[in-house]
C-alpha cells in the first residue's frame, strides 16, 4: 500500500513517515505550502520580520518560516529514501482559514482555525491537490496524536493514548470518507517516545519545538480593523472602563482588561452591535450549558435520546461530564454536570464516550 505522509518539517510527521516505512508501506512525503504572496501575506511578513528583529524567532503555524520547514522535510525524506513533493495551497488556505478567522473575530466570536484547517485543508485540499498533481497513493497520513479504528465498516476517531498530547479535539469534523483514507501512526505513542525515536535515527528535528499557536503575533495584524473606542461594562450595564475594539478580547479573558476591581473580572460577553465588552466576577461568569450548531457525529450515529457523555469546549481542557440532546432543528444542547468557566461562542464543543469521539459542533450560544 502506498501512503502519502503530510510532512511539516517537524518531529511528529518525520517519525510518522519513518514508522510507516518500517511497517512496510511505500511512503511518499509531501509538504503543504500555505504562505502566499497576496496582500495579507505580504503584510504579515513585514510584521513578523519586525517582531523577529526585536524578540528572536517564533513558532507558529501561520509563518513565512515554512521555507525552512520545507527544507527540513526534504532532508528527512532524503534520509528515509523517499520522494518528497511540495503542494501549493496558499490560495485555498487564505480563502478557507484566514478569511474565516477574520470574519468570526469581527462578529464577536472566537474561531478555531486549527479545526477548520484540519477538515478542509490538511485532510481535504492538500491530499486532493496532491492527487491532481499526479502523485498516486492509497492512504494519507499525518503526525497527529489520535487513533482511527474500523468496526463493521464504520470508522471511529479515538483519543491518542497520551492525554497531554491528544489531538482528537481538532479532528472531530473529519467525515467517514476522510477517516477511511487516513492513517495516524502516532496515536499510540507519547511525545517523549517520538522524540527518542527521532534521536535514535539521527533526525535533526528531534528536539524542534512544537508550533504553539495559529499565529504568534498580534491578531490585529490579520484582522486589519481600525481601532474603535467602546465601553467595558458589568452585567448590569455599568461602565467600568473603555477599550479600542471588542475584537481585542476573548470570552473568559481575565488579564489585561485595564479595569480596577476588588476581585478578578472575566470577559463574559462581546457585543458586536454596541462595541461593548461585558465583564463579570467569577461566580457570575460561569455557564451551565451551551447550544452547538453545524453538528457532525462520528460514524454518523445520531442520538435519539439524551446521552450521558463527556464534552470538551477548549483544546487544553479535560472532557467534562455532560448530557447532550439532539434538538429538532439539528442543533445539540449540552448541559454540564458542573458549572463551566465562560464558554466562548465560535469555539467547538466535542463529545466523547471514554476514548471515542462521538461528534462535535460549533458553539452558538451559552447559558
Amino acid at each position: 500500500m502506498k501512503v502519502l505522509v503530510g510532512m511539516s518539517g517537524g518531529v511528529d510527521s518525520s517519525v510518522a513517515a519513518l514508522l510507516l516505512k518500517e511497517q512496510g508501506y511505500e511512503v511518499v512525503g509531501a509538504t503543504m505550502s500555505h504562505w502566499g504572496h497576496s496582500a495579507i501575506f505580504n503584510k504579515l511578513n513585514k510584521k513578523i520580520e519586525e517582531r523577529q528583529q526585536k524578540a528572536g524567532t517564533h513558532c507558529a503555524c501561520l509563518s513565512p518560516d515554512e521555507e525552512e520547514d520545507i527544507e527540513q522535510a526534504k532532508k528527512i525524506s532524503e534520509k528515509l529514501g523517499i520522494e518528497h513533493h511540495v503542494i501549493e495551497c496558499a490560495k485555498e488556505y487564505e480563502e478557507i482559514v484566514i478569511n474565516y478567522f477574520k470574519e468570526e473575530y469581527m462578529q464577536g466570536r472566537t474561531p478555531n482555525p486549527c479545526i477548520k484547517c484540519n477538515r478542509y485543508i490538511k485532510f481535504g485540499v492538500f491530499p486532493e491537490l496532491a492527487k491532481k498533481s499526479g502523485i498516486e497513493f492509497d492512504k494519507f497520513a499525518t503526525g497527529h496524536y489520535a487513533r482511527i479504528e474500523e468496526e463493521n465498516g464504520k470508522y471511529y476517531l479515538k483519543k491518542g493514548i497520551n492525554p497531554k498530547k491528544d489531538q482528537s479535539y481538532f479532528l472531530y469534523g473529519l467525515t467517514q470518507e476522510q477517516l477511511s483514507k487516513i492513517i495516524l501512526p502516532l496515536g499510540s505513542y507519547t511525545k517523549e517516545e517520538i522524540r527518542e525515536i527521532a534521536r535514535k535515527n539521527g533526525f535533526e528535528v528531534a528536539d524542534k519545538p512544537d508550533s504553539q499557536d495559529f499565529y504568534s503575533g498580534d491578531y490585529n495584524d490579520i484582522l486589519d480593523a481600525e481601532p474603535k473606542k467602546g465601553n467595558i461594562v458589568d452585567i448590569n450595564g455599568k461602565i467600568l472602563g473603555t477599550h479600542m475594539g471588542f475584537w481585542n478580547y476573548t470570552i473568559g479573558q481575565r488579564k489585561g482588561l485595564g479595569v480596577a476591581s476588588t476581585a478578578p473580572l472575566y470577559v463574559k460577553e462581546l457585543r458586536k452591535d454596541t462595541n461593548e465588552v461585558v465583564v463579570a466576577f467569577k461566580e457570575d461568569s460561569l455557564n451551565e450549558g451551551l447550544i452547538a450548531n453545524n453538528v457532525s457525529f462520528n460514524a454518523e450515529i445520531k442520538p435519539n435520546e439524551p446521552v450521558k457523555c463527556q464534552a470538551k469546549i477548549r483544546s487544553a481542557q479535560m472532557p467534562k461530564d455532560a448530557v447532550i440532546k439532539l434538538l429538532d432543528n439539528g442543533k445539540v444542547e449540552v448541559i454540564f454536570e458542573e458549572l463551566q468557566n465562560p464558554i466562548a461562542i465560535g469555539q467547538s464543543a466535542v463529545f466523547y464516550n471514554g476514548d471515542t469521539v462521538l461528534g462535535g459542533g460549533i458553539i452558538e450560544s451559552a447559558f
